[in-house]
């Protein structure tokens, strides 16, 4: 299935208002899928009822400073990312500064490259919006996500507590040049 997978077209699109319910259950599903085994499961439920809901995504969507896209192989959600323009952390030296808040790739498209086309798309929105820096936050214990980070010139240049539940967890910053 993962050659299959591979040799399909990824197409990169803006998320609507009308994507609220498909981008909540793809981003609770790929929250699930990338933390549910580190994690106990208060937690994780904890965390994805305060995060991921309808209302809540509802107004993320509304946010004139986020862009949300959305990855998909023959019609169907294979991931998605959030960027948001605000105010970057001290540690991000980088001038004109966005932020990936969130990519995820379901975890049946994962190694097909949907990683690498979001990746590459919100490269080319900050790109567009005129900025020089782009950065993130990543779970210290996320190697294979901070291995692709790394693969795609993220250096890290910082950290900051992410609270899941009641654990306190260290996220690193990690930054690029564009």
């Amino acid at each position: 299935m993962l050659n299959q997978v591979k040799e399909m077209k990824v197409t990169i699109r803006r998320a609507t208002a009308a994507d609220v319910e498909l981008l909540t259950r793809l981003a609770a599903r790929t929250f699930y899928d990338a933390f549910a085994e580190v994690n106990t499961p208060e937690n994780m439920q904890a965390y994805l009822s305060e995060t991921f809901t309808v209302p809540k995504l509802s107004a993320e969507l509304r946010d004139p400073l986020a862009i949300f896209l959305i990855a998909e192989i023959d019609g169907e959600a294979a991931g998605y990312a959030k960027l948001l323009d605000g105010e970057a952390p001290e540690c991000v030296t980088g001038r004109d500064a966005i932020e990936v808040v969130r990519i995820y790739v379901d975890q049946k498209y994962l190694g097909s490259g949907v990683g690498g086309a979001l990746m590459q798309a919100c490269l080319d929105e900050a790109r567009r919006a005129g900025r020089r820096t782009i950065y993130l936050g990543v779970w210290e214990r996320n190697h294979r996500a901070v291995a692709f980070y790394r693969k795609w010139g993220f250096e890290i240049v910082g950290s900051h507590i992410f609270q899941m539940g009641d654990d306190r967890q260290t996220d690193w910053w990690m930054e690029r040049k564009l």
